[in-house]
């Protein structure tokens, strides 16, 4: 039987060749999946026309800001050239871009847990007037005018009919295989490689002072948490409470997840830190104190000059190099690589 698999360091997932469902493998250690894949069952078709969506300036509205323009492979699908996302017309949203990757796992999505479903992230962009500030009969209309959307369509799915729910799963369908499982922190959990003693002794000191929130091996617990950062008076942003309307949620923040932590620079919801060192001294020195400040930083993290040291030679084991340089997940009109088809071992 002919079966695909993404081409990098580990096999992250395989589909069946041609257009029928593949099983999504689970990387060694991960958790189950929240997102539901039998719902959306995932074709090499309907994968790689979600590839070319999430490339396709053409789902914005002056064809400028595909989702890969705040969404790059090399950043680990974030993005370092604005503190806060950049979109139509030079303007700027309120929120950095986090990476993308391991969405699978996520319940909740964005700094606030605004959106519930992979499937319908793609919309608060799509739709913003400061990101890709495009309507979606307008981006319907457009894909149905180049002569390759519809035979991409009727490859993933059966007909070549264009419609927002397609274009969503299609988009999903890519999604939620960037899966990051093999960076050195994966290799050594494995039994592939050893931490030096540099790495160890940040491990020992990661596991007492940072994995209270930070959890292996998605390296976030999904938590909403006051992480004791002054509120920006020029964006005003609340939060979760934004979603919930509950005072309790005041300045409460997604728990980002630290793989690829550095590549997905600046750090925090506003992209005020620029440096690891930065987030570190936060919480050595900077917390501060408010109702709704989370009770484990009451008294900040003692973080020494050491632990910095330590800290950040561990951190650096949690980057993914080849999933940062996977072809299968490039801009396919720069490398045009896809999926190869191989025997399954199985």
């Amino acid at each position: 039987m002919k079966s695909w698999k993404v081409i990098s360091g580990i096999s992250l997932c395989c589909m069946i060749w041609a257009s029928t469902p593949f099983p999504f493998i689970v990387p060694k250690g991960f958790p189950t999946p929240v997102y539901r894949f039998q719902e959306n069952p995932r074709t090499t078709q309907g994968f790689e026309l979600g590839r070319k969506l999430f490339y396709e300036g053409k789902l914005s509205r002056d064809g400028n800001f595909p989702c890969s323009s705040c969404h790059q492979q090399f950043a680990a699908f974030a993005t370092y050239e604005h503190r806060l996302s950049h979109g139509f017309d030079n303007q700027f949203s309120f929120r950095n871009a986090p990476g993308l990757f391991n969405l699978a796992w996520e319940k909740e999505m964005h700094w606030d847990g605004g959106i519930n479903h992979i499937e319908v992230q793609p919309l608060a962009p799509l739709l913003d007037p400061h990101e890709m500030a495009e309507d979606l009969d307008q981006v319907i209309g457009k894909l149905k005018k180049d002569k390759s959307y519809p035979i991409l369509f009727q490859r993933a799915f059966g007909s070549a009919e264009i419609s927002s729910q397609r274009i969503l799963k299609a988009l999903a369908q890519f999604t939620a295989s960037l899966v990051s499982a093999d960076a050195k922190y994966d290799r050594v959990q494995r039994g592939e490689a050893h931490f030096d003693q540099y790495e160890q002794t940040g491990y020992e000191i990661f596991k007492q002072k940072c994995s209270h929130c930070h959890r292996e091996p998605l390296f976030t617990d999904f938590s909403y948490r006051n992480t004791g950062m002054e509120m920006d008076t020029t964006l005003n942003d609340y939060g979760r409470m934004r979603i919930t309307a509950n005072k309790e949620d005041s300045l409460k923040f997604r728990v980002p997840s630290l793989r690829n932590v550095f590549l997905t620079f600046p750090y925090g919801h506003d992209g005020r830190f620029t440096t690891i060192s930065e987030v570190l001294e936060h919480y050595n020195s900077g917390v501060l104190q408010s109702p709704t400040l989370d009770t484990s930083l009451k008294k900040g993290i003692p973080i020494s000059e050491n632990d910095r040291f330590y800290l950040i030679s561990f951190l650096s084991t949690l980057t993914d190099s080849s999933f940062i340089k996977n072809p299968v997940f490039s801009d396919p009109q720069l490398n045009g690589k896809i999926a190869q088809p191989v025997e399954d071992e199985h």
